[in-house]
Parts: C-alpha cells; sequence; structure tokens
C-alpha cells in the first residue's frame, strides 16, 4: 500500500477506536448510575488493576512496551472514572451538604466551588470580587449578607496572611456548621482556634497539596492537620470530599508547618535559586533549551512550575513558617559541604555525600 492508503486506513481504524470508546464510555455512565443509587465508590482498584494487567500482558501482540499500553488504558479508565463520576453529581446531591467558601472568586476558591459542586454539594460563596457583578443568588460581597448559620460547612480560602483575620470574622458571626481552613502554614492560625476552641465552633485544619491547575479528575492529597482525635477530625471533613481520587492523610498540627519546611519550603527555595542562578549565567533560554539534557529538562519543569505561580503566596510559605530557618541552615550546609568536596576532588567523599542524599528520596529509599 502507498503511503497516502496508510494513513487513510489508520484514519478509518482510529474512527472504529472513537466509536468503541464512545460506547466504553455509554457503558461506564450505566455502572455510575448503578453506583450512586447503591451509594458505592466510583474507584475499585482490584478492577482497575485487572483492566490494567490485561493491556500489559498484550503489548507484545501490538508490538510496543508494557508501559505504552498501560498508559494508554490507565487514560481510559481515568475518563471512565469521570464519567462515572459525572453521571452520578444528580444522585449524589440528593444527600449532598449546604457548603459556603470564603474567598470564592479567588483560584483556590474557585477550584473548590467546582470541586464540590462535582461532589454533589450545594455550593454558595462569598468574595469582596462579587460586588462588582450584578446580584446571583448563592453569591455574597460579605459575610455579613451571607446566611452564616445556614451552612453545614464554611471553607476559608484566602491568601494565607489574611487567614486569621477572616478566621475572626468569621467566628464572630457564631457559625453552626464546621469551619474548614486550608491555608499552606498553619502556626499564625492558633490564636483564631483557641477563639474557636472558646466558643464551641468546630474547626477541621486541612491542607491540599496541589494548586488550583490541579484536574479534579487526578489523585487528590488533603493533609489533614488534626488537633485532637484524628479519627473525629476525618469523620467531621470526609462527608466533604466523598469522590473517587481524595486521599486524607492525618499529620499532627504541630508537626505540619515543619513538615511543610521541607515539602514546600524547600522545593520552592531550589525553583527559584536554580531560577535565578540561571538568569544570572547571561546564557540565552533559547540556547539552554535547545541543548537541554533531560536532568536540565526535569529541573526546568519544575522551576518553571514554581516561578509561575503568586509571588506573594510564595513569600508568605517561607515568612510564615516558623520553621524556615532550619530549611536555610540545611541548605547553606549542603551547599558549602558540596563545593568543598568538588573543590578538593574529595571522591569517597563526594560518592558518600550522594550516598547520604539517596536515603531521604522515596524513589531511591530501596535502592542499594
Amino acid at each position: 500500500m502507498e503511503l497516502a492508503e496508510l494513513r487513510d486506513a489508520i484514519a478509518e481504524i482510529d474512527r472504529a477506536l472513537l466509536e468503541l470508546l464512545r460506547r466504553r464510555m455509554e457503558l461506564a455512565a450505566q455502572v455510575g448510575r448503578i453506583k450512586a443509587t447503591l451509594g458505592l465508590p466510583v474507584v475499585v482498584r482490584d478492577v482497575e488493576d485487572r483492566v490494567l494487567t490485561r493491556a500489559r500482558q498484550h503489548a507484545d501482540a501490538c508490538g510496543v512496551s508494557p508501559e505504552v499500553m498501560e498508559a494508554i488504558f490507565a487514560a481510559v479508565i481515568r475518563g471512565s472514572v469521570e464519567r462515572q463520576h459525572r453521571v452520578g453529581v444528580k444522585l449524589r446531591r440528593q444527600h449532598g451538604k449546604r457548603v459556603l467558601v470564603v474567598g470564592g472568586a479567588g483560584s483556590m476558591g474557585g477550584w473548590f466551588r467546582n470541586f464540590l459542586t462535582l461532589v454533589g454539594h450545594q455550593v454558595e460563596a462569598v468574595d469582596p470580587a462579587f460586588g462588582a457583578l450584578p446580584p446571583e443568588p448563592g453569591l455574597f460581597r460579605s459575610l455579613q449578607k451571607a446566611p452564616v448559620q445556614a451552612y453545614d460547612y464554611l471553607l476559608v480560602a484566602v491568601p494565607l496572611a489574611r487567614t486569621p483575620e477572616l478566621m475572626e470574622e468569621l467566628l464572630n458571626r457564631n457559625p453552626s456548621g464546621v469551619v474548614v481552613e486550608i491555608a499552606s502554614i498553619k502556626s499564625h492560625l492558633v490564636p483564631a482556634l483557641e477563639k474557636a476552641e472558646e466558643r464551641g465552633v468546630r474547626v477541621v485544619c486541612l491542607h491540599p497539596m496541589f494548586g488550583p491547575a490541579k484536574s479534579p479528575y487526578q489523585s487528590l492529597t488533603f493533609v489533614l492537620a488534626y488537633r485532637k482525635a484524628p479519627e473525629e477530625e476525618h469523620a467531621a471533613v470526609a462527608p466533604l470530599l466523598q469522590h473517587p481520587y481524595t486521599k486524607l492523610v492525618p499529620v499532627p498540627f504541630a508537626h505540619h508547618d515543619r513538615l511543610m519546611g521541607w515539602l514546600l519550603g524547600l522545593a520552592h527555595l531550589s525553583g527559584m535559586v536554580f531560577g535565578r542562578a540561571l538568569a544570572d549565567s547571561g546564557l540565552p533560554p533559547r540556547e539552554l533549551a535547545a541543548c537541554a539534557s533531560t536532568t536540565f529538562q526535569r529541573q526546568a519543569a519544575t522551576a518553571a512550575s514554581v516561578l509561575s505561580e503568586d509571588p506573594d503566596l510564595y513569600l508568605d510559605i517561607q515568612r510564615l513558617n516558623p520553621h524556615r530557618q532550619e530549611v536555610y541552615e540545611a541548605t547553606y550546609r549542603s551547599l558549602k559541604e558540596l563545593v568543598e568536596l568538588v573543590e578538593a576532588g574529595d571522591q569517597e567523599g563526594f560518592r558518600q555525600f550522594m550516598q547520604h542524599a539517596r536515603k531521604a528520596i522515596p524513589e531511591l529509599e530501596e535502592r542499594p
């Protein structure tokens, strides 16, 4: 066959594949309706594992690697999960909660409005930005305008530095529902949390480990910074986050900010320093990109992600963390040690440096 004929044949097969995918998604929708009616979970790992195993087993017959086949069918599974979840939203709304998102016009506030609606909740929002819009039911320009007592959950999604102030304002309205704050740093919230406890207002400290660009149909990790009984606080917030890809990880409140100093503070710091050092090199970005190694491309992608974020937020994540000095000192120490080993040509010391560093990386932890 000629090249044009081969391309036509491939296009015909693509159309057949698209029709088969449409039929598969229709079947997934039927499964989703049944699961929603019976209250069954959307994601069933055993079933997914069987599908992926079958895909890998057929890799040789298709003339591709098992990794390629797994990636193709993993995408199909994600599509099926999304379809199942979407068709069940209407049924789940019958059991949904009434939620107020404070800071609903912000980036994370907007993400939570969309996410919580997908979960099946009735979502309303407060934000001064709504004052510039025509009046709309469920959108309020201030807390004074919102029926605070009417909500099962009140989620605070405002800038880090303003979170204590908004918490105080909210507590002054004596909400009857559960207050959920999502600040990336928690220590500066202690006075407001103590005030809430005195007033008998229940507060759950949650931390979404992702930004507003995250798809709701990818793995969604939330850290639960529990102050007392983790089981009780988990039970209090679980109905809010009922979603197939939600993962709730309990961490003691007192440990949260130190952990975030390394997970966020160091990760952000390395990305910013990487970009700034490159900027000072004087090398043209186009030349760097044209000659980039795999390692450079990965590091540059991480740095680009960090440097594209809100500078005010990233400053607050550094500034408000009481454990930041520990991170900075360890970074200075490590860089100083590395420079000294290189200048001395100390091969054994350099090997030991890398071996010690590997112990902290989960992907390398089990390697000899």
